[in-house]
């Protein structure tokens, strides 16, 4: 199993060959509207030195994270938008993928980026975005870990209340234990967490934090796009009534968008006629539940309405061919029969 392969791998290369990485982003100048969300950010990385104390922190981390993954016998599975277990260990590929975070694993990383002098003069202009922790075996084989940086685990000297990031409302300190003192923390700080999101190596990523993976390579915003882009087909098929009480709840209920993007890719709604509507009626009655159908269109009529409408759209009813049991699910891949 690939776990068990980087883990050796790992054991096998020394500590020093351990290098701690910032990527930040930025949106690019002169954007245009209609361009996808993945293609509006710069990503850019910086090596900053660390000292032996990180370095074996960060090395020892990595050990554990593979090590528990390993004891749970975590299953890998290709990354889908939705998936019904949380618990499992997804893998994506970046070859050939078309987007601005590419450039950081297939490039950036590859060469020799810059080191950071002063993190202050970076995070002014750049958000500090994500963390990297790259273990180097020889020549072009490399591990490398990424973890989520949030804005609140950020923090450096007030100086200037007009610099981005900079103003801080709380004072940082530390419990020195030699001398049994709560001590001033001068300078900027980063909190590095003792997790891993996920792990690439050799063109693939190895995700343990499916949620943290998608803010990382800015799937997370590219499905809200694609979500604005799904209601937009649907009010173009002329069956539903009531989708602007959908388009608003994409600014505040993140949940829907993947159900609108797993919806596209299902591609059920583009054959949506009245027929059709009279089927979801009749499997929502079966499972206790009422449809609003006005006119032979689906109707939304308030929030409650959506979910439903949304798990007819993506034929979340399902059977199993053995059993015979219902299933209830947004998730599922479409299988092809032999006679």
């Amino acid at each position: 199993m690939i776990l068990e392969e980087l883990l050796e791998k790992l054991e096998s290369i020394k500590i020093d060959n351990t290098f701690l990485y910032f990527i930040t982003r930025v949106l690019k100048p002169d954007v245009k509207k209609t361009s996808k969300v993945m293609d509006k950010f710069v990503f850019k990385v910086y090596q900053i030195d660390v000292n032996d104390e990180i370095r074996e922190h960060l090395y020892s981390l990595t050990q554990e994270q593979l090590g528990y993954l390993i004891k749970k016998k975590t299953e890998l599975h290709e990354y889908d938008v939705i998936t019904d277990d949380t618990e499992q260990l997804f893998t994506y590929s970046m070859t050939n993928k078309a987007m601005s975070f590419a450039d950081v694993v297939n490039s950036q990383l590859k060469s020799r980026p810059p080191k950071i002098k002063n993190l202050e003069e970076i995070i002014v202009e750049e958000e500090l975005w994500a963390y990297c922790v790259g273990f180097h075996n020889k020549g072009n084989d490399w591990i490398y870990t990424f973890r989520k940086i949030l804005s609140g685990k950020v923090a450096v000297d007030e100086k200037d209340g007009n610099k981005r990031n900079a103003l801080q409302k709380t004072i940082r300190t530390i419990f020195n234990s030699n001398s049994k003192k709560l001590e001033l923390i001068e300078g900027e700080t980063v909190n590095l967490d003792k997790q891993v999101d996920c792990i690439f190596y050799e063109d693939t990523f190895y995700i343990a934090k499916k949620t943290q993976f998608e803010q990382i390579v800015g799937l997370e915003e590219e499905f809200k796009q694609q979500a604005s882009e799904v209601i937009e087909e649907l009010e173009a098929t002329g069956m539903i009534e009531g989708l602007e009480i959908m388009a608003k709840q994409i600014e505040s209920n993140p949940a829907i968008h993947k159900k609108l993007v797993r919806l596209s890719k299902i591609g059920n709604y583009k054959d949506l006629d009245a027929k059709t509507i009279k089927t979801m009626q009749k499997v929502c009655k079966l499972h206790g539940d009422k449809l609003k159908v006005k006119n032979g269109k689906l109707f939304i009529e308030d929030e409650g309405d959506i979910d439903l409408a949304l798990k007819m759209l993506a034929d979340y009813y399902k059977r199993g061919e053995v059993s015979g049991k219902a299933y209830g699910t947004f998730a599922g891949k479409q299988l092809t029969t032999t006679e």
